[in-house]
């Protein structure tokens, strides 16, 4: 039975504290123009757009790279 509750208390838990937001303020689409969010002042605590998406979001074409099996 202790189990039981431990698994549905975490369970629990982990839905708390979910207001929507973004977890970096440079994720959101709003504030990806903004001076914190681009280099060079975003490389000082790691917080540039590009790192937290992995992909510049300012770029209008893509590249794939096509991997033969």
């Amino acid at each position: 039975m202790k189990k039981v509750l431990l698994a549905f208390g975490i369970l629990i838990l982990s839905a708390c504290g979910y207001n929507g937001n973004y977890r970096y303020s440079c994720q959101d689409p709003e504030n990806w123009e903004a001076e914190e969010c681009n280099p060079p002042l975003c490389r000082v605590d790691g917080n540039c757009t590009e790192t937290l998406l992995g992909f510049n979001p300012n770029e209008t074409t893509t590249t794939q790279e096509i991997v033969a099996p």
